[in-house]
Order: structure tokens, then C-alpha cells, then sequence
């Protein structure tokens, strides 16, 4: 058996583990966008205020945020593969106490506590695989398959909001959030009580003392000794580099992904054509992420990061020239969305989770999550205001800009790999 078919095959073998963590974005996407699309059907339901609406929206935003910049002291005190079992178990809690909603109060909690547990499992879940894995390149291959799932979770999430819209008071969205929390108790079974995932935990474990061994680490890896220690200038580097590339790419995925619909209608399309094109698009990224995981254990990776990169900045480019007029913005989009799944959070997944050692993945992962997510929500409140026909020119622009900070970050960080030989491509 050749290399390329020894690393097919433990792929495969560990494939399951992908699809665990997986279903993890799943609920992940789903709960953003499961209450996204039904918020109006719960305010019709509770008899809720549009301040209301809006508090339960925000707090979701930022309980995922706070999860996220907690994984790494959740796998601190509770252990990373007790906390990777346990936290879908208290998302379907979370879900249920919103099925069980009587009034805002009740919704409230319910959602904070699943947005808690899924940002805090996204962090988590791809450092179990990473521990996990019996080698890097499986490993990347693994973990950038994870975006595959959070597309899907998006387009389930819509297609369900669509199949209970017509459904009386707010029966639709306890439709919705029940299918959540049975997902959340079968992947919390699946996790917990598989003995091959208990096996593979066992296994990465050995690996993992056998590697600290042979390198004669005698000191306890932790934060403070990989950002303090003497090799910080190579970590700070890797950090920064991650952290400027995602913030700035994370900043235009969240306003597409918001507002994408918005800036359809703005230039004339009817809301019947926005919402198809949103679902053609979602297919657009869907298949461009399956194209890079299959290559992003590989040395064509970077390439794929180059073309993906130029092609969101094309995108914005297109935008900008076209301003108000539909088609050309509909194309725009759909290069971006080839583009943004190429040269985008897969990509900021793998070098998260190969750059550090695994005891500090969560946490390093976690807080870059956080910070970028509450700083999106804090930017959503304004970009309404920048993609109303009269300002999309010069916010296309600025876009353009934000994406060369990004690809020039990107460009940084492959070169500090091959310069401490991470990757030698």
C-alpha cells in the first residue's frame, strides 16, 4: 500500500470523528440561523416587543462569543474530552427550555444557554480532532471538512424555517428548535458512548505523552508557557498572523452572510429572488469547501488560499464598479462565495489547530472566535447604513481593502510555517 493510500485510509477510519465534531457546526449554524429565521414567528407567538426581538438576537450573538472565549478554561476544569462528550447535552437543554418558552424571560435563557454551548464546542470539537488524529496531514484534512457541516446546518436551517412558517402562533419555531435538541441528544449519545471514539481518545493521548517524551518537555504547557515562554516569538507570530486574518475575513462573511439578502433587495430584487439566490449561493459555497478540504492537507493548499483570495477581491472590486445594478451583483456575490470558502475559516481552522500545541488549541481557537464575533456584532449595527444603494460603492471599496489586510496575513503566516517548519510548502 503507497502512502497515498495509507493516508486514505486512516481518513476514512477517523472520518466518523469528523462527523461528530461536525454535527457540532451543525447546531452551531443551525442555532444562529434557526432563530434568525423564526424570531418573527416567536414574536408572534410570545407577544413579544421589537426590544425584545432585539435583546434575544444580541444575546445570542454574544453567549456565543463568551463560549467561545471560555472553551480553553472549560477544558482546563472539566478535561478536553469530558467537555467535548458533554456540551451538546446542555445546547438540547438549552433548545428545550425554548420549546418550552411560555414568554420572553423563558426564551431568553434557553437561548443563551445554547449559544453558550455552541460556541464553546466549535473550539473544542476540532481540538479533539487534532488530538485525536494519528497525523497532521489527516488532521487538517479533518478539521477543514468541519466547514462542510456549518454550510449544511445554514441551509437545513432555512429549509426547515420555510417547511413551519405557515404553522399557527409559535408552533413553527418549537418545530424547529425540537429538531435541534434531538440532534444535540444524538450527537451527545454518539460522542459519549462510542467505544471506537473512546479508543481513538486513548490512542491520541498515548501519542501525545510519547511526543512530549522524545521532545523532553518537562514543563506543563499552558498559555503563559507557550505566549511567555521561549518560543514565544514564533507563537505571537503564528497568533497575530491568524488573528488579523480572520477578524478581517470574518468581518465580511458575517456581513454577507446578514445582509446578503438586504443588498439583493436594495438593488430591486424581489424578495422571492433574493431568497433563491441565497439558497444557489449557499450550494456555491457548499461545493467550493469540499473542493479545498480535499486539498488542504496538501501542498496545493496555498494555492487554493492564492486563487480564493485574489477571487474575493475581484468580487469586491465588481461590486464597487457595479454599484446598484442587480445582475452584476448577483455575480459579484457568487465569486465571492467561491472565494470566501477557499480562502476563509477552514483554512483559519487548519492553521489554528497545526500552529499550537494541543493542550492550548481550544483556548487560542476560542478567544480569536470570540473577540471576532462580538466585533461583528458590534459592526452589524452599522452596516445596514453601508449597503443601501448610495454607500455600496465606497463600502465595496473598503471591503476590497479589509481582504488585501487579510491576504497579506495569510501570505505572513504560510511564510512564519515554512520558516519554523510546520510545513515545508
Amino acid at each position: 500500500m503507497n502512502n497515498g493510500e495509507v493516508q486514505k485510509s486512516e481518513f476514512s477510519k477517523y472520518r466518523p470523528l469528523a462527523i461528530a465534531a461536525g454535527i457540532g457546526s451543525i447546531l452551531g449554524s443551525g442555532i444562529i440561523v434557526g432563530l434568525s429565521a423564526t424570531i418573527t414567528v416567536w414574536q408572534a407567538g410570545l407577544n413579544l416587543t421589537n426590544a425584545q426581538v432585539g435583546f434575544i438576537s444580541g444575546a445570542l450573538t454574544f453567549a456565543i462569543a463568551f463560549g467561545s472565549l471560555l472553551a480553553g478554561q472549560i477544558t482546563k476544569a472539566f478535561g478536553l474530552i469530558r467537555s467535548f462528550n458533554s456540551l451538546n447535552l446542555f445546547y438540547a437543554l438549552g433548545a428545550l427550555i425554548c420549546v418550552a418558552a411560555t414568554g420572553f424571560p423563558m426564551l431568553l435563557i434557553g437561548v443563551i444557554v445554547t449559544g453558550f454551548a455552541s460556541g464553546a464546542d466549535l473550539p473544542i470539537s476540532l481540538t479533539v480532532i487534532s488530538h485525536d488524529s494519528p497525523n497532521e496531514k489527516t488532521s487538517n484534512e479533518l478539521v477543514s471538512s468541519t466547514q462542510i457541516f456549518w454550510q449544511i446546518g445554514v441551509f437545513s436551517s432555512y429549509v426547515g424555517a420555510f417547511v413551519v412558517s405557515r404553522m399557527a402562533g409559535a408552533t413553527g419555531a418549537r418545530l424547529v428548535f425540537s429538531l435541534l435538541a434531538a440532534f444535540a441528544l444524538i450527537t451527545w449519545a454518539w460522542r459519549t458512548f462510542s467505544s471506537k471514539f473512546k479508543t481513538f481518545h486513548e490512542q491520541g493521548e498515548q501519542r501525545r505523552l510519547e511526543h512530549e517524551k522524545e521532545a523532553n518537555v518537562t514543563e506543563k504547557v499552558s498559555i503563559k508557557s507557550v505566549f511567555a515562554g521561549s518560543n514565544r516569538g514564533k507563537y505571537m507570530g503564528f497568533f497575530f498572523g491568524i488573528f488579523i486574518f480572520y477578524i478581517c475575513w470574518n468581518l465580511l462573511a458575517n456581513t454577507f452572510g446578514q445582509f446578503q439578502t438586504f443588498t439583493l433587495v436594495q438593488a430591486n430584487a424581489s424578495q422571492s429572488f433574493a431568497t433563491g439566490a441565497g439558497v444557489i449561493l449557499n450550494f456555491i459555497s457548499l461545493f467550493s469547501t469540499m473542493a479545498f478540504a480535499s486539498v488542504s492537507g496538501g501542498k496545493y493548499r496555498n494555492k487554493f488560499f492564492i486563487v480564493g483570495a485574489i477571487v474575493q477581491f475581484a468580487a469586491m472590486l465588481g461590486l464597487a464598479l457595479s454599484s446598484h445594478a442587480l445582475w452584476p451583483i448577483v455575480i459579484a456575490i457568487g465569486l465571492y462565495n467561491i472565494g470566501n470558502s477557499i480562502a476563509g475559516e477552514a483554512m483559519y481552522k487548519v492553521w489554528t489547530q497545526e500552529s499550537f500545541p494541543v493542550e492550548v488549541r481550544a483556548g487560542v481557537q476560542g478567544f480569536i472566535n470570540g473577540f471576532s464575533r462580538m466585533l461583528c456584532g458590534l459592526f452589524a449595527i452599522v452596516t445596514p447604513a453601508l449597503v443601501v444603494p448610495g454607500m455600496i460603492k465606497y463600502t465595496m471599496f473598503g471591503f476590497a481593502g479589509i481582504i488585501l489586510i487579510s491576504f497579506i496575513s495569510g501570505l505572513t503566516m504560510m511564510r512564519l510555517q515554512r520558516k519554523h517548519n510546520v510545513h515545508d510548502f
